[in-house]
This record gives C-alpha cells, structure tokens and sequence, in this order.
C-alpha cells in the first residue's frame, strides 16, 4: 500500500551503451543487478524490449530458478520493493510461504518436548510452506508490468530446454550437499547415475521445468497453485521419504500474496524503506541505522576498529528487540512504530559506549502491550537465498529477495524445481515461561525472515539506491553494513559491496574470515567483544542512481553481475 508520495525519479538518458559492474562504466537508461549472469541478461533482455523494472525482475527470477536452484525458485517466496517513478508510491508486496492447515505450534519438536535438531526437521516434506513467490509476481505484475506475462518466460524457458553450463559455484555446492541425492528427481537431474557431481561447465537441461514454465505463462498463477503442477507439490511433499509432510491441494489454491505497508525512517537525511513484518529486516535495519544516527560514522575510516564497535553494539541491540518482538504481524502484534521510534532509539542508543562492549543486551520496551518473549531457538534462517535490484528506463525500481531457505531447500523436488523448506524459519520451541513466542509456528502463519529488500531516497524525494543480500539473519548487517558505505562514507555501490562483512546478532561480534578485520581482533576483544568469524557469504546487488548515470554493484562473493545500457 502506499507509504509516502515522492516527486519523480530523474531518468537520465543519452546514447546506449552496455555496461557492466566490473568495467566502472555507467547506464544511462536502464540496469538490472542480479546473482548469476544469465538472470542479469534476462532481465536487461526485457528492459530492451521496453520493460518495466517489474517484468526485467520476473524474467530474472525465472532464470534464477533454474540456474540458481540452490538457493531461490518458484518452490519457495519472496518480498519485493517498488518505487513508482510517475505517481512517487513505495509499496512492498508479500510472497512468504504460510504453513499449511497441518502445521502446529509443537511441530519440530521431539517426543520429549525437545528442539529437534536442524537437519532433523528441514529434509523432507513437513518443513515445506507453501510457495508464495509465483502469486506475489502475478499480483505486482498485474499493478506495474508493461510487457505481456508469457513474454517473461521466454529467457527461462529457451534455457531449460537448450541447456545451461553448471557453475562453478553450483557444483560446488552440489559436491559438498548430503541429502539432495535421497530424492530420485534430484538425483537424475543434478548428479550422474552413480551419485557422482557433474563438474562444473557440464550442459544441464530442464525439459520438464520448461514444460511447468509454460504452464504458468500460458495460464497465469492458477496454473501453480491448481492443477498438474499443484498435484505434484503435495505428492513431493505428502510422499516424501523423511518426515512426511500434511499439505493439501486446498493449501496451495487458497494461498493469497499480500501487500503491505513498507516500513520507512529517515537516516542522515536520506529515507530508507523496508520490508515490514513478517520480515525482520526492515525493523531491524532501521533500528540499527537510528541507534547510529548520534555517532559520527562520516569521519570514521570505513570498516574501522570505531566503526565496527559501534556497528557491532547497535546491531545487538536491535537483535535483542528482534528477536522478541518480531513475528508474523497477521498473528502477533509487533510494535512497528515503536521499535523505531526517535525518541525510544535515543534512549537505547545511551547504552553503547564508545571505548567498551555491552555484551549480549536485553529488549527494551518500544510501547509494548502484551507479554512475548524471547524463546532460547529462534529457528534458523539459511543463506541459501538471492537478490536482485532493478531500475527501468522510466526511473521506476524493484529491489527483491527471494528464497527456498536452506541450500536445496527441503531437497524435495517438484515438476522439476526445488521445494522450500521455509517452516523451520519458526521458533522450533513455541513457548518459555508460559508465554507464547512471537515467532511459533500456527496454521496459516507466515515464518519470520530476515530478507532485506531496501530502497533509498534523497532528501529532494529522488531515487537513490535498490538494495539487498542473501545470507539468512546476516543478511540485515549486510544490507547495513553497504548502506553505511554508501550514505556515511561515500564509497561506490561497489566500493561499499567489497567492504568486510560485520555484524553482532546479540550472539558475539562475527567479522568475515580471511579480511583485513580479522587484524583487528585483539583490539575487539580488548574492548570486551566476543569475536567470531564466520565463512557464509552475502550476495548483495544493488544499483544506485548517480549524476554520471546508473551504477550497479554486485557481490564477488558470488558470481552476480550488474548490466545496464
């Protein structure tokens, strides 16, 4: 729904000329920034047709699902941020999973009341909510496409059948994954008939993921949640060998996706947007970024030992509200406004102490009604998750995340994409002390998430930057981290996507493996941090609007690429 009305973004135009994220060359007209290459291609393929930001990501994501199965798809959801160029509007659309009729608040526990273990819960068909992404495309589609529907498939579908080289970073994941090969569907597709990887550059074909591409071009969402392609949704899951799961054909036909009110604030004179609840990223970057505003981040040397301090200390603070607060705002009542209230962040924000860590902090109280607390097992987010930003030529945006949770997701398998397994982002222990927590998982629920669409604007209402990250509950320091970068230290969109990783989730300061702040440790930890270094890497693509032009960033830690004419 619409926040706030903001003048039109300035589309700048000249001779095209292509560009990429590597070359420090500039769009004029158009750029989509994307987790693989081909999906970048697809959607620049759709901005040349004359596209929306809308189409270019749709056409992107259906790639994604293919080439990137590992980690997005049309068997798992997403939130998407649009900027309306012509009328102002910022709206955010909801294409979470629901757990189905069969899901309940004591679902992943054992027999004896305890937290199964991680892996226990997530292989098979009970961790699959049901698909909201398909849904929440057709609904944005429908408000802000320009381009016909069927016309979007086509880059993903010419693959699927033609075939498409296997990644590096794909074979790579296959060779380490454990369960993908109890799953026949997968094992003929991804493995040779011994259990052997394919090395990567190996062609792959998906004929029969085309022919479900086809399905849904030709006959719209319907054709997802009704149907062949329904039937095999509950097959696959229903029929799965480890942990059964209980969802309905009539699960998947009443899925509704929603849109929301996007959560936004201002931050050294800029806004920034957000996804609101059942995300935490919004809420939390937010409270992150007003908990700082009283520092002078601008003339801290970027990624330095005061800035990661100071970073740190506000990121636990949010997490301790997030993590009690936060849950699907459909069931629980989260105190949006309060948590990034001006006035209750200055008041938090009198806790961080420049020369000394506060260690693991409790939530405040940002105009709490009611009693939740925080549970001991807050579920677990993957980073098995994408991102993709996009501005057309009308200077209308898209910033989208999307995901099937952990790596394969449930590693079930269903006319020929991988299944979610997006339920064991709930609490797996629904209640402490008598008290219900926020994040319990409920029929119908939606399971909190950390992904992080985010957009940016100048203080003349103008359009500055589209933003996000894969990487589970990391990916809000990721997000942060850039937005810093950006906004306080004026470095590129690239420049502030190389920084080093940081963020502390109330659980410890984690700093990247193997960059320069691991030189910083000894000094962190003489100022009371409990340092940890963590390996999983962010995805962030973002591309921020400049005076020179349009300027993309994309992650080296994966293999994305921002293209643009």
């Amino acid at each position: 729904m619409l926040v706030i009305t903001l003048s039109a973004c300035k589309t700048l135009t000249t001779e095209p000329a292509r560009v990429t994220s590597t070359t420090g060359g500039y769009a004029h007209s158009y750029m989509v920034a994307a987790a693989h290459p081909l999906a970048s291609e697809a959607g620049l393929e759709m901005l040349r047709d004359g596209g929306s930001a809308v189409d270019a990501a749709i056409a992107a994501q259906m790639v994604l699902s293919l080439v990137e199965p590992q980690s997005s798809g049309i068997g798992g959801g997403g939130f998407l941020l649009h900027y309306n160029a012509k009328s102002g509007a910022i709206e955010s659309f909801d294409g979470r999973e629901t757990a189905p009729k069969s899901a309940h608040p004591r679902m992943f526990l054992k027999a004896d009341g305890k937290p199964k273990k991680f892996f226990n819960a997530v292989v098979g068909g009970s961790a699959v909510g049901v698909p909201g992404l398909v849904r929440m495309l057709e609904m944005v589609h429908r408000e802000h496409g320009k381009l016909p529907w069927a016309h979007l498939y086509g880059p993903a579908i010419r693959l699927a059948e033609k075939g498409f080289p296997l990644s590096p970073r794909l074979a790579d994941q296959l060779s380490r994954e454990k369960y993908l090969r109890e799953t026949p569907a997968a094992l003929g597709y991804f493995y040779h008939p011994s259990g052997a990887t394919k090395p990567a550059g190996t062609v792959l074909k998906n004929r029969t993921f085309a022919t479900t591409l086809r399905q849904i071009a030709e006959g719209g969402a319907d054709a997802f949640y009704k149907g062949p392609i329904a039937q095999s949704i509950v097959l696959a899951v229903r029929g799965s060998k480890r942990n059964q799961g209980g969802m309905t054909l009539t699960d998947l036909a009443n899925y509704r996706a929603v849109k929301r009110k996007p959560v936004c604030a201002t931050y050294r004179a800029k806004l920034v947007c957000g996804m609101g609840p059942p995300s935490s990223g919004g809420l939390t970057i937010l409270q992150i970024l007003g908990l700082l505003s009283g520092f002078d981040l601008k003339n801290m040397t970027p990624a330095s030992l005061e800035a990661v301090h100071l970073v740190g200390e506000a990121s636990a603070l949010a997490f301790a509200d997030r993590n009690t607060y936060i849950g699907d705002s459909d069931f629980v009542s989260v105190p949006a406004d309060g948590m990034i209230d001006a006035g209750y962040l200055n008041r938090r924000a009198q806790q961080i102490n420049i020369g000394l860590a506060g260690g693991r902090r409790k939530a405040g109280n940002p105009n709490v009604t009611g009693a939740l607390l925080l549970s001991p097992h807050e579920g677990y987010e993957g980073p098995a998750t994408t991102h993709l930003s996009v501005i057309d030529a009308n200077g209308s945006a898209v910033s989208m995340t999307s995901s099937v949770e952990n790596a394969f997701g449930s590693r079930q398998m269903a006319s020929g994409f991988i299944l979610n397994n997006q339920l064991t982002d709930f609490s797996f222990r629904p209640t402490r002390n008598g008290h219900d927590v926020a994040n319990r998982a409920a029929a119908g629920k939606r399971p909190r998430s950390s992904m992080s669409p985010t957009l940016v604007f100048n203080k003349d209402g103008t359009l500055m930057m589209a933003l996000g990250s894969p990487g589970g509950s990391r990916i809000i320091g990721y997000v942060t981290k850039t937005l810093v970068g950006v906004i306080d230290w004026g470095l590129s969109m690239q420049d502030a996507i190389n920084l080093p990783n940081f963020l502390d989730r109330n659980r410890g300061l984690e700093i990247e493996k193997n960059s320069r702040l691991e030189t910083l440790r000894p000094e962190l930890e003489a100022l009371g941090h409990k340092v940890k270094t963590f390996r999983w890497h962010s995805g962030l693509h973002g591309v921020r609007v400049t005076p020179k032009g349009l300027e993309g960033g994309a992650d080296k830690r994966r293999e994305g690429i921002a293209l643009g004419d």
